[in-house]
């Protein structure tokens, strides 16, 4: 079944997603989370969401188990990520269309591990639920059902280039070519506040370009001239992007995606991996 093409590589409109959703090769997938409330976006989807959209939660289904080290937030492995997805039957050639209420925080997140495990059939709805309903679109409580026959066929082809170590950082400032991006709010950049980390501060060297900045109030992508020009003064650099734990950064490379710069990298622990290390943080 033919799938409607859109204007933008990795951003779909709620009018486009409307028209598609209920195709079969189209698996909708509700995001929405808060640090602050694990359980709150959970509770939100069962409350009302898009209908027919599954839930992945950001710990349970997007993140790996925790250790000492590599982030609050982990990657998730691969063959248990394979098997979510196919419970919710994606398969190989199926459109993934993530969303979330929290301006692609988590959404961004779910599109960078598609991409990840190589499924490059997945887009992110712009505006969020809010976009929607504000197009008058119906919100449900109905929960999918999930069947055994409707199991998905995604084989999961990890993409090791996506990614880098806190090793490979380290190594950053000897490349006079590479800039590292830190995500993360101004004040936390700073070091000003820190609410979630152990640690204040960011790692040496890295430029700030806050994530929040890839949408406007309302949590639509800003455009594609405005992320141009906003990241001008690094258009030529090799680019090494983080946050707080590897999610909001996926903001930032989701807008670099969209204007051409697909070949940004994630710092997957982000600034939690990295002051974890007694020695990262001992200035």
């Amino acid at each position: 079944m033919t799938v409607m093409t859109t204007a933008s590589q990795w951003f779909i409109s709620a009018v486009e997603l409307e028209q598609c959703y209920q195709q079969q090769n189209v698996v909708v997938i509700d995001c929405r989370f808060s640090l602050a409330d694990t359980d709150e976006g959970e509770a939100l989807y069962q409350q009302g969401h898009i209908p027919g959209a599954h839930y992945f939660h950001l710990d349970q289904h997007m993140s790996g188990e925790k250790s000492a080290h590599g982030g609050r937030h982990p990657l998730p492995d691969v063959a248990l990520l394979q098997q979510s997805l196919r419970d919710v039957g994606v398969n190989s050639d199926t459109l993934v269309v993530a969303y979330d209420a929290n301006r692609f925080a988590f959404a961004s997140r779910l599109w960078w591990l598609l991409r990840y495990i190589g499924h490059d059939q997945v887009k992110v709805l712009d505006g969020g639920l809010g976009a929607w309903t504000a197009a008058g679109f119906k919100v449900c409580d109905q929960l999918p059902t999930l069947s055994k026959d409707h199991v998905g066929d995604i084989v999961a082809d990890p993409q090791a280039q996506r990614l880098v170590d806190m090793t490979t950082v380290k190594q950053v400032h000897q490349n006079a070519c590479t800039t590292l991006v830190d995500s993360r709010e101004e004040l936390r950049y700073q070091g000003l506040e820190e609410p979630i980390d152990p640690v204040a501060g960011h790692i040496k060297g890295a430029l700030n370009y806050p994530w929040a900045a890839v949408t406007d109030q309302e949590g639509f992508f800003t455009g594609l001239v405005p992320q141009q020009q906003r990241w001008q003064t690094v258009r030529d650099d090799q680019l090494v992007v983080y946050c707080g734990s590897g999610v909001t950064a996926c903001v930032n490379l989701l807008a670099l995606a969209e204007i051409g710069r697909d070949d940004a990298k994630l710092y997957s622990g982000s600034w939690s991996d990295w002051c974890s290390y007694s020695e990262n943080v001992c200035d």
